[in-house]
């Protein structure tokens, strides 16, 4: 007898029970495979950040680590890859499982490698899903104290009274927002300045406070403490509004460089097919984060403004940003060199 023909001999009941644990088990088996599907996290959480530790972006990391994981119930881990512009970091959460399990902290580099850099081993648009952008600071446009103009437009006509050349202004690199700042005062004002680069912000600060630079566009919080002292003296800022600490000081705006108005921002990304229960889940994490009173009283004597803003409005602030710095490349056919 073949086997076909055995099978129909079962009885009865024994099929009807069979079938009856055969649909249970599956079931069971769909049942956990759907909570295995949306339970996240399921393991330890990397941040992976384009900064170096103790600088501005790893200290906002760090401020939030505690929280997040807490609210997680699983550890969260701040790796930092600082190097080649922020490349290192980005493609590393480009290339991750888009599962919520690796996130990339970035800052103003993400929407200027775009333009700045030639060949970059990801999309940026395409290949990053915004989660939240967390802070942002404005830049403090200055100058060494030696440096003659108590405003931007005194300062400018006694900079054009200068031979070319003469002046140097100092960033912590070409692929910065810091460094595209001082280039569209330095070529609209047609001041023909000289462009110092360094490896990070402090190089940059101590630069212009030792007068081997003049002119900086500079983050208020490395800024501040020689401002107090009288080392340097702003000349704007690059905010929408005035700074609470700097009423005095005008903005880009009001200073006649509307264009100039920026700020750098901190915001976290996943890798872009990241379901968006897991995004909107670790925006509302990020979100409650921020709002903890500690937390947002050091972040703001650290001199950032909160946001916490929801993933669209950090994708559309990027691909904005994009275009920006773009229009400004074209325009004045900036080399990155």
């Amino acid at each position: 007898m073949k086997k076909s023909d055995r099978k129909c001999h079962r009885s009865p009941v024994a099929g009807a029970a069979l079938a009856a644990a055969l649909l249970t088990g599956f079931a069971g088996l769909g049942v956990s495979e759907g909570r295995a599907q949306t339970a996240y996290p399921s393991r330890p959480v990397t941040l992976v950040t384009v900064t170096a530790p103790g600088d501005p972006g790893d200290v906002v990391a760090r401020l939030v680590q505690p929280k997040i994981a807490e609210r997680l119930g699983h550890p969260f881990l701040i790796d930092n890859r600082a190097g080649a512009s922020g490349q290192i970091a980005s493609n590393l959460v480009a290339k991750a499982p888009p599962d919520g399990h690796t996130l990339l902290l970035g800052s103003s580099g993400h929407t200027i490698n775009p333009i700045a850099l030639k060949k970059l081993p990801y999309d940026t648009l395409r290949d990053f899903a915004g989660v939240s952008l967390l802070v942002r600071q404005p830049l403090v446009v200055a100058v060494h104290a030696s440096v003659k103009g108590a405003n931007m437009r005194e300062f400018i006509e006694a900079a054009k009274a200068l031979p070319p050349g003469t002046l140097n202004f100092s960033s912590p690199g070409l692929s910065s927002l810091n460094y595209l700042i001082a280039e569209q005062i330095s070529r609209r004002a047609g001041l023909g300045m000289v462009h110092l680069p360094f490896k990070g912000g402090s190089p940059a600060i101590q630069a212009l406070v030792a007068n081997q630079a003049q002119f900086a566009a500079l983050f208020y919080s490395i800024m501040r403490p020689h401002i107090a002292a009288g080392r340097i003296r702003p000349l704007a800022v690059t905010s929408a509004n005035r700074l609470r600490d700097l009423p005095e000081v005008p903005t880009v705006a009001e200073s006649g460089f509307p264009e100039s108005e920026v700020t750098n921002f901190i915001g976290i990304f996943a890798p872009a097919a990241t379901p968006a229960a897991v995004i909107a889940r670790l925006q509302g994490e990020f979100g409650n984060a921020l709002a903890d009173a500690e937390v947002r009283s050091r972040l703001m004597n650290a001199g950032w403004e909160v946001v916490g803003s929801p993933p669209q409005e950090l994708d559309r602030f990027v691909a904005t940003e994009i275009a920006r710095w773009e229009k400004f490349v074209r325009e004045f056919n900036i080399r990155f060199e």
